[in-house]
């Protein structure tokens, strides 16, 4: 047997939310498998992780009334083993659900009960409860969903089983020319062209936003300041109620016309104010080793030196 393993059993009736608590599981890092034979369990538990994962991940383990060998009163005494036995942390969450709000979601989705695929949903529902009582009765957890919606059931089991620093959403910082298209996978995009433009300034126009010079230029500008608190204040707002919503990736992209002055020093200005607030953005910069063009730019307003606006 391998180390001791924390080990959620996760059960219930065929249409009560075990798919999206699954789901949700795997999402907080748990390693997840659904349906499993019991006679393979020792097998898993023995398996080590894949290279490069993080080890001991809590095991979440599917189990209904149409997995392979399904027995509750053997599952209960199998699961008394493993924590007896071998040392395992093992818990038991049941999903329960009123029968009239089964049939409703089967009739909504028009699915057939596994259990009653030739006859009314109720027959198969009354079924099943029958043969997952013995388990009902032995849960630790129990979460009815009658009244729950998917979103909402997934909301409380990151509540209850998520832990610190799982499930946080991958937080990408990108900058982009509006010249060269918007980025596809950008969750908020900000347009930074109100902002005076070092590309029309022979001096500084070679540079990019990386360099302080072209910072400090772009800071001057008499918007910058309260634009980008704003968007700051914004994404503070924002950033932890996607975390709990449970998005996976939160992409925020800010563009200028071609894509290597005001966007790229925002974007940087942006990431370290949100790493200062204990965010932990990623930043890139899709345009920034592109030329600059004057076609891509646009007529300037008026001709400038350093120093002077645009």
């Amino acid at each position: 047997m391998s180390e001791r393993k924390d080990i959620l059993l996760v059960t219930g009736l065929s249409g009560a939310g075990k798919s999206t608590v699954l789901r949700t599981l795997e999402d907080l890092g748990w390693e997840v498998v659904d349906n499993l034979p019991l006679l393979l369990l020792d097998r898993l538990l023995a398996a080590p992780e894949p290279e490069g994962v993080q080890a001991a991940r809590p095991l979440a383990l599917g189990i209904g009334a149409q997995t392979r060998g399904f027995d509750s009163e053997r599952i209960v005494r199998r699961v008394r083993q493993l924590s007896e036995a071998h040392g395992h942390e093992v818990g038991t969450l049941f999903l329960d659900c009123a029968g009239a709000e089964l049939e409703r979601r089967y009739s909504e989705t028009r699915r057939r009960h596994p259990l009653a695929l030739d006859r009314p949903a109720v027959e198969g529902i009354r079924r099943e409860r029958e043969l997952l009582e013995p388990l009902r009765r032995f849960a630790n957890r129990l979460i009815d969903t009658t009244r729950l919606s998917a979103n909402e059931l997934a909301q409380q089991i990151r509540a209850t089983f998520g832990q610190e620093g799982q499930g946080e959403p991958t937080f990408s910082i990108l900058s982009f020319g509006f010249a060269r298209g918007l980025p596809v996978n950008a969750d908020l995009v900000f347009d930074m062209r109100f902002l005076r433009n070092p590309h029309w300034n022979q001096a500084l126009r070679p540079g990019t936003g990386l360099d302080a010079d072209v910072a400090a230029y772009v800071q001057a500008d008499p918007a910058y300041h309260a634009a980008v608190d704003q968007i700051e204040s914004l994404l503070k707002l924002l950033l932890p109620r996607y975390r709990a919503e449970g998005k996976s990736y939160v992409t925020v992209a800010f563009g200028c016309t071609g894509g290597r002055h005001r966007s790229v020093h925002v974007a940087e200005a942006m990431a370290a104010r949100l790493r200062a607030a204990g965010f932990s953005p990623t930043v890139s910069h899709r345009d920034l080793a592109a030329a600059p063009q004057d076609s891509l730019e646009g007529a300037p307003v008026e001709t400038v030196g350093v120093g002077q606006s645009s």
